[in-house]
């Protein structure tokens, strides 16, 4: 049995799944704080709209994958497409016929997606090739590498797969926390090692086994309850070389060196987006809406903005001297990477920004709630 929490726009709750998935309660019910007027728009910096596509509606943690000029997306009716990030035409598009939870991964010629069924489905080329059974409900997207497909489940196991035939390689469970966060993780490759985020740790391990060569403490559980003690780390890294820098839910931003899994540094924080960032600072939104801004060397604050508090903002990307946030009414704002300063902003369909915004070549793609799928040039 595996206790999951679901938090959206940081509401409690908490789902209950034993192959199937049931809302037990909500605790959304107080008064939304007041936002602040953001006044007119005086745009510093150009943003041409490229073109517009639309995957349906997108109810589940949505992960954008980028190979080469292409994107990888999903809705949550089964919709999966492969879209030149040039053009925002479709290199293939298929309907699985089932409701997603989690995708997408791929390496440009595999794709993974996991049902809410729990199943693993894997595409070659845009059309499935097989289904492998999980035993937990998957919230982060597969990653999809060297030959193999790995998957994070909601229990904190990690499994591999053989991305031609489905035959399962291996699989490693860790225990802990009976809770875990209903969001997407970390499951990535640096170099021959394959890091995840298991708890408040990034762990790596031998993909070709699943043995554990290092652990990195992100943030350490604390609390008077399991609520209180979640610390798991969300999807959304700051890769620079080996280094890469994570996000612990409503704990902690911190850098581990991946060669060899020290920790360089984790400063408290309280957001539960993933961060962004390059070789001089790492840049997140916390979960009241300020966004920050830290030194990558040694974690010190380099500044602080509020002007977006109470949007629930989704983590940012760095796009030349900006960084671009979406928020809850599918508006992206742009802002100076130097002081948070207003830059731009832009409008979407109106409904929020569901994945994180991404920089593919000279195109800035962000995926809407309703399925809108958005192409962007900066200027």
């Amino acid at each position: 049995m595996i206790l999951m929490l679901f938090l959206r726009k940081l509401a409690c709750r908490l789902t209950l799944s034993v192959g199937v998935v049931a809302v037990l309660a909500a605790c959304a019910g107080s008064e939304k704080a007041k936002q602040l007027d953001l006044g007119p728009n005086t745009p510093l910096i150009g943003v041409r709209s490229a073109w517009s596509s639309n995957i349906g509606s997108v109810g589940f943690p949505l992960e954008i994958r980028t190979v080469g000029n292409l994107i990888f997306v999903a809705g949550s009716d089964g919709n999966v497409a492969a879209i030149d990030a040039r053009t925002g035409g479709d290199l293939w598009r298929v309907a699985l016929g089932v409701k997603l939870s989690a995708g997408v991964g791929s390496d440009g010629r595999y794709g993974a997606v996991v049902s809410r069924d729990n199943e693993l489905i894997t595409l070659d080329g845009g059309k499935e090739l097989w289904r492998q059974k999980l035993a937990a409900v998957t919230l982060t997207a597969p990653l999809v590498a060297g030959g193999r497909v790995f998957v994070l489940s909601g229990d904190r196991s990690v499994s591999a797969f053989d991305a031609a035939s489905g035959r399962k390689l291996w699989q490693q469970q860790r225990t802990g926390e009976a809770l875990v966060l209903g969001r997407s993780g970390i499951i990535m490759a640096i170099g021959d090692t394959l890091v995840t985020g298991l708890g408040g740790r990034l762990v790596g391990m031998n993909p070709l086994n699943g043995k554990v060569r290092w652990e990195a403490p992100i943030a350490n559980s604390r609390g008077t309850n399991e609520v209180e003690r979640l610390v798991d780390l969300v999807s959304g890294v700051s890769r620079q070389g080996n280094q890469v820098c994570v996000r612990s839910f409503q704990s902690a931003v911190g850098c581990v060196d991946g060669s060899k899994g020290s920790l360089i540094w984790s400063k408290p924080a309280s957001g539960a987006t993933g961060v962004d960032g390059d070789e001089l600072e790492v840049f997140g939104t916390e979960s009241d809406g300020k966004v920050i801004a830290w030194k990558r060397a040694d974690g010190e604050r380099a500044w602080m903005s509020d002007r977006l508090r109470f949007r629930s903002l989704s983590a940012p990307v760095l796009v030349g001297r900006a960084i671009v946030i979406g928020d809850e009414s599918g508006t992206l704002h742009f802002l100076s990477r130097q002081d948070g300063a207003p830059l731009n902003r832009v409008p979407t369909d109106g409904s929020a920004i569901q994945s994180s915004p991404v920089l593919i070549g000279q195109t800035l793609v962000v995926v809407t709630q309703r399925g809108g799928i958005f192409g962007f040039k900066p200027e």
